[in-house]
This record gives C-alpha cells, structure tokens and sequence, in this order.
C-alpha cells in the first residue's frame, strides 16, 4: 500500500478532492510516532490500494504557524511515496508558492490544479503542459467537485508511486527562512505569468456583487443578524416535535426494559441505578440534544461551504483586534456555537501565542449547541410563549450578548494577565460556491453532531449514576440532592437563584444539556428524567413559583457559568497550564455572577 500526503492552501478545495476519493472509507487518526491527529483515507486504483493523509491547510512552510510546522514535520519524515499538491486555478501564483516549498522537501510529488469549473467561470486559463515542463513534475487539472480529471491524477501519482515518473530533479532539502520564502515567491509569480492568462470579465462577478452587500458597513451587519436568527427560528421550529417524539420512544422502550428486568429478578435498587439514573439521563440527553444538532450542525456547515463565514469573520475583525485580540479569534468563536471544546482546538490556527490563549480562555463565553435547548425553553417560558419567531429573534440577541462579552473578556485580558499588541493577520475570502449539500448532511451529521452527542452521552450516563444515588440516599428524612440544594440556597438568592438551580449547574458541569434535568429531578424529589414534555417542565415550574425575574437570572447564568468538563479538559490538553485551566473556569463565571447580582439588586429594587 503507498502512502500519499494531500497539502495544500485553504480553500482550495483539498477536503473535497480528499472526498470524492476516498468516498466514506476515512478515518482521523494519529500518524505514526506522532500525537497530531489527521484526516485518513483509502482508495484503490487499477487492483493498488493508496492510503490518504490530509495535511492542514497552509500558505507556506515557513511562517510557523502550528498547522505549517505538522504539514513540514510529516513532509520531512512522514516518508509518503508521493505528494499531491492541490492548487487554487484562481489564484494559481499564490498556490504555486506552497507547491514549491512543498517539491523543495518532497519532490516525489503531482501538482494537482485544482477549481477549473471556477477558473472557467472567470474567463482564466491554465496552461497544464507548459505548467508540467516549469515545475517538472506531473500536473493534473480537475474539478473535483464534479469529479473531472480524478482518473488523470490517480494515473499520475500511479506513475510516481511506481517510479514510471522520476522524482524533481530541482528540488533541494532547504531550511525555513525569510531569504527561502522570497526565492520561491518570485519563482512563482515567474511560472504564473508564462502558464496563466486572464480576460476581464465585462461585468462584475457573482463574488464581487455578493461582497458588496456582505462587506458592507451597516448592510453586512443587517445580513449577519438576518442570516442568525432564520438558523435560530428553523433550529427552534424544527427540533420541537421530532423531539418529543424521540423522548416518546424512549420512555417506550424504559418500560419495556423495566418489566423486562422485573422479569429477571433485578433487584430494586440496582434497576433503578441503571434505568431511571444511567438510561434516562443519557435517553434524555439524546432526545433534547439529537433534533437541535441535526438541524443546526447542517446549516451552520452550509454557510461554511456557501464561503459566508470567512465574510462573518471579516467584519468582527475589527473589533476583535480593538479588543488586543486576533481576528482569527472570529473563526474559533463561531466553532465554539457547536461546541466548545471543539472551538479551543480550533485556536491552533492563531499563530500568536498570546493571542491564542486569551481566544482559548474565553470561548466558552458563547453558547454551545449543548446550551440552546435548555436557552430555548427559558425564552419561551416567560417571554416567547407560541411564537419561534421572537424566540429565534430573543436567542440571537443572547449570542449578540454573549459575543459583546466576549470582546469585553479578550480586552481585560490584554490590559492583564496577557499584555500584548494585537498582530495582523491575512484573511482569505473565497469565492461563493454552491454548496454540497449530499456532502455537508453526511459531514455535519457524522463528523459533528455525532460526536458532540457522544461526548454528551459518555458523560451523561455516569452523571445520571451519581444524580440517581443523590436523589435516593437520605438525610434522615431528607434526599442528599434536597439537602444540598437547601445549603446552596443562601449563596445563590445573591445572584438572583435559588438552591436548588445553582446545584444544578454543579452537578450539570459534565455537560450542559443536563441541568434542566436535574433541576426537575430535584424539584420532583427525585423522579425519573423520563416523561416530561416541555409544556410539563413549564407547570412544574410555575408551581415551585418561578418567576421572569428567575428566568433573566438563569438564562445570563447559562451564558456566562464554567465550562462543561469536556471543555476545561481541551483547554488543559491544550495549554499544559492548571492555572489557564482555571482561569478559564473562572473568568465566564465571574462575569455571570456579577451581572446576575447586578440584575439581583436591580429586580429587588423595582418590585
């Protein structure tokens, strides 16, 4: 089996080509002797099976950034039989200058020029021959989202891996320098000028007449939030029924499991450790997480392949960088709406050091997808009752909320603990392309609804143990879930809660999706998750006397409260830092428990 390493720039569509090789046969992994995990895969050709290893995307190897120096490491020792460098046939001579460092380490390689469709659409042409006698290694031109010229390159890396194809007689083993970089830059632009022409389209393009209204100051804006609260509204819209229907299902199939273990003799208290603690939180996890995710993850993913969240990123790069941040840190913020330890993971992508951590330490300030259903039911509890649309609209001022904090977060940790002028960096916009939407269901729904839900249900099940056993052992006459929210009450009437929603949140820390639940399991003296439709959750509610005053109070509270587990176990993975593990632990909390004893005080006032 020969090894193949995919590098290339982002954007240039090397995920898809990855794709539409290896079909669903991939897998993330880490490569041999390594700890950095990368996208696998394997096809076969003509009776050869080739194994794929996607390298992150990069501009070049030399400025350093984290994804740079894995994709330099793997070509220097990764020992690949061939190279396939995708390039950009838009902007062939910036694509030319990562191919060059590339042939320069690698030069057992094939040049695949990538977006023809795009390239043809722009009235570019590429000379693929002449381009093939510059670099002096194979080319392919394809479009692989159409899947043209894929058969072109699996024959011409067959030919590299067979040694029919001798390796680039150019190229030379260099070090990463200043003095390297403009070598190759000026190669590059030297290759482009002979290989590429380009006839001025008469009219604007698509791309320019789209950034037009994207880019613009006010109008960019107004779009943003549109674009916002129509994947709110459909978030909300959607997930209701298919969510009552799986919690249906599943406390069907509780009492099946039930009777069966009544059938064989399961003694009382094991069977309720195991079936109202472990499966009915985990059930009820899934029935309240799966609906939201499997519509939000989609859409989210669809804008990303549509090219609209670089334009997102754009405009809030001013005010990150205002803030002592980076703009990149736009990127990982909008990561962390899916999940936030997802978000911290992508902060390897800001090459500051300084800039990454405060961009780590403060994710967790917007709200994951583990926090929309539990934001979703407070909203409509006491202001959006009957009515998605001013629910979506409420929800979309709590991530306004949440991302204005975040700017405050970032600035008092650069005038801090992080002192620093914030760096510049470049941004690509890519064209506008027309979304995959086959692929962005089966990407979205695996890659991450799938393992979000899995995170969720791996901590749920053992949280629903320890929940069931608070619930059941006793203080005299009083359950140890009751007593301690008893204890926890004094503290939490400061900020505008009670005992038993604060203990809640402590106990929900393994995910986020679990506080509503334990909330009623305390409320209800310890009954099974199970059961409870919302319109249920609201009048229990309402009969331990909530109040909208309450509701303000929690719902800043699951904006601005500790990370979940997960999260604080990434960030330490990340930072190898107890004490940044713990100020990212602390910082969202501290903002929470001041703004709610502000509005505690506030509410004490008026009524």
């Amino acid at each position: 089996m020969c090894l193949i390493a995919l590098a290339g720039n982002p954007n240039v569509g090397k995920s898809t080509l990855f794709n539409a090789l290896t079909g669903l046969d991939q897998h993330t992994g880490n490569w041999c002797g390594k700890t950095v995990e990368l996208a696998q895969g394997r096809y076969q050709y003509k009776g050869k099976e080739y194994q794929i290893v996607d390298l992150p995307g990069a501009y070049s190897l030399v400025s350093r950034s984290p994804e740079e120096k894995v994709a330099e490491e793997f070509l220097r020792e990764g020992g690949a039989d061939c190279t396939v460098v995708v390039c950009d046939a838009t902007c062939l001579e910036r694509s030319l200058i990562l191919a060059l460092q590339v042939l320069a380490l690698q030069p057992r390689a094939v040049v695949c020029v990538n977006l023809m469709d795009e390239a043809r659409r722009a009235n570019i042409t590429v000379d693929v021959c002449r381009l093939e006698r510059e670099l002096g290694v194979p080319v392919a031109a394809t479009s692989a989202d159409y899947g043209e010229g894929l058969e072109t390159l699996e024959e011409k890396v067959r030919e590299i891996c067979d040694g029919f194809v001798p390796a680039a007689e150019s190229a030379e083993i260099w070090e990463a320098s200043d003095e390297a970089a403009r070598r190759f830059v000026l190669r590059a632009q030297e290759i482009a000028e002979k290989c590429v022409t380009m006839e001025k389209p008469s009219a604007p393009t698509l791309t320019e007449r789209l950034d037009a209204v994207f880019l613009h100051r006010f109008w960019g804006y107004v779009v943003l939030l549109l674009l916002l609260l129509v994947v709110f509204w459909l978030t909300i819209e959607g997930a209701n029924y298919p969510s009552q229907g799986l919690q249906w299902c599943f406390d069907r199939l509780g009492e099946l499991l039930h009777k069966g273990a009544a059938y064989l003799h399961v003694p009382q208290k094991l069977r309720g450790a195991l079936l109202d603690g472990v499966y009915a939180t985990a059930a009820r996890v899934v029935a309240v997480m799966l609906p939201p995710m499997a519509i939000f993850f989609p859409l989210f993913t669809l804008l990303e392949d549509f090219g609209y969240l670089p334009r997102a990123a754009f405009l809030l790069d001013e005010r990150f960088r205002r803030s002592g941040a980076c703009g990149k840190q736009c990127l990982t913020l909008c990561m962390g709406l899916g999940c936030n330890a997802a978000g911290v993971t992508g902060c390897r992508i800001i090459d500051s050091p300084r800039e990454r951590l405060i961009a780590v330490l403060t994710n967790a300030f917007v709200p994951c997808n583990g926090r929309f259903p539990a934001l979703i039911f407070l909203l409509s509890l006491s202001f959006s009752a009957g009515s998605s649309l001013l629910g979506a609209g409420l929800l979309t001022l709590c991530l306004l909320l949440s991302v204005f904090m975040t700017l405050a977060a970032s600035k008092l940790l650069s005038k801090t603990a992080l002192k620093g002028e914030p760096s510049s960096f470049v941004m690509e916009l890519p064209p506008y392309r027309r979304p995959r939407v086959g692929q962005v269901l089966v990407r979205s729904l695996r890659d991450r609804t799938v393992f979000v839900l899995g995170r969720a249900v791996a901590v749920a099940a053992p949280a629903g143990l320890v929940i069931w056993l608070l619930a059941n052992l006793s203080v005299g006459e009083t359950t140890l879930l009751q007593w301690l929210a008893s204890a926890f009450n004094a503290p939490a009437q400061v900020i505008g809660l009670n005992g038993a929603i604060l203990l809640a949140f402590l106990l929900g820390s393994p995910a986020n999706e679990l506080v509503l639940p334990i909330l009623i399991i305390i409320l209800t003296a310890g009954t099974s998750l199970g059961g409870e439709t919302s319109a249920q959750m609201a009048e229990l509610l309402m009969e331990h006397g909530w109040t909208w005053q309450l509701t303000v109070c929690t719902i800043v509270f699951f904006l601005f409260h500790w990370p979940c587990t997960t999260t604080l176990l990434t960030i330490h993975k990340e930072t190898h830092s107890a004490k940044w593990t713990a100020l990212a632990a602390l910082l969202p909390t501290a903002f929470g428990v001041a703004i709610c004893a502000l509005l505690s005080m506030l509410f004490r006032m008026i009524t």
